[in-house]
């Protein structure tokens, strides 16, 4: 099946793009004709990235960034910007995952996944804003989660992280929707990337750097409804790369300010 053109002209800029979903979704958009600047903090995956967009090469530039540090996003959306020759549309893909029991948890753990995932979106978008004002039906796509909104054990600071990315998109979209930028955010689980390879203390791979003595049944309700080839716990990053192309197009041009849930109907 042939996917569709909706990119064609679009101007993109995607954080995260050397792995997982973000490298998912760099290489669906490509396909759909958009020029893209994939940023990363991972030189290794940028290549990985560029490796396997074959013949969409042209239209793909890589550069490494740190979501985290303000001079970083600053000096790399400028690059991406000029590259481009301005934005559209905006991905924050870029992001971590932590687990741990909440009480051995230190401050210094728990800011850095607040600093990646929830202050790197801050700063990638404000640094994006002039460029997205003057694009083409411009549009950003935040990365939630379903733990802002569903109990997820030993994951307390990323669903702090995530709760707060999802605040944000929504007074986002009210304070920049009369000037046409939609603001909406993505909302994965149980889908295979980087950040969910690990395993539990039974074996079963369920998450990253999860307590060896996680208690797996804590993890029933996170079990996907529609079943899976091969009885797969988890869906590939396709799966949301395909509502992030869908969101971040012209297609969505009448949606702002809202989450999609893209879990197989774990959180019914």
């Amino acid at each position: 099946m042939t996917d569709p053109q909706r990119y064609d002209g679009r101007r993109v800029l995607i954080t995260g793009a050397g792995s997982g979903i973000g490298q998912a979704t760099t290489l669906r958009i490509l396909r759909e004709g958009g020029r893209v600047a994939a940023v990363d903090i991972s030189e290794t995956g940028l290549a990985d990235t560029l490796a396997g967009s074959g013949t969409d090469r042209a239209r793909l530039t890589t550069s490494i960034m740190d979501i985290s540090d303000e001079d970083s996003v600053r000096s790399g959306v400028a690059d991406a910007v000029r590259l481009l020759g301005g934005l559209d549309t905006l991905v924050n893909a870029a992001g971590i995952l932590r687990s741990a029991h909440f009480e051995e948890t230190s401050v210094q753990e728990f800011e850095q996944i607040l600093r990646i995932n929830l202050v790197g979106t801050f700063l990638v978008t404000r640094e994006s804003i002039a460029a997205l004002r003057a694009g083409n039906d411009p549009a950003v796509v935040n990365f939630s989660s379903t733990s802002a909104a569903f109990a997820h054990p030993y994951m307390s600071a990323y669903a702090a992280s995530k709760g707060g990315i999802q605040a944000m998109t929504h007074a986002l979209a009210m304070e920049f929707g009369k000037q046409g930028i939609r603001f909406n955010a993505v909302q994965p689980g149980s889908i295979s990337s980087g950040m969910t390879d690990g395993s539990g203390a039974s074996g079963q791979s369920i998450g990253p750097g999860l307590p060896a003595d996680a208690d797996i049944a804590l993890f029933a309700k996170a079990a996907p409804a529609l079943p899976l080839p091969g009885g797969a716990p988890f869906a590939g990053p396709d799966a949301v790369a395909a509502v992030v192309s869908m969101l971040g197009s012209s297609d969505a041009y009448f949606v702002t300010g809202t989450e999609v849930r893209v879990d197989g109907g774990s959180h019914m």
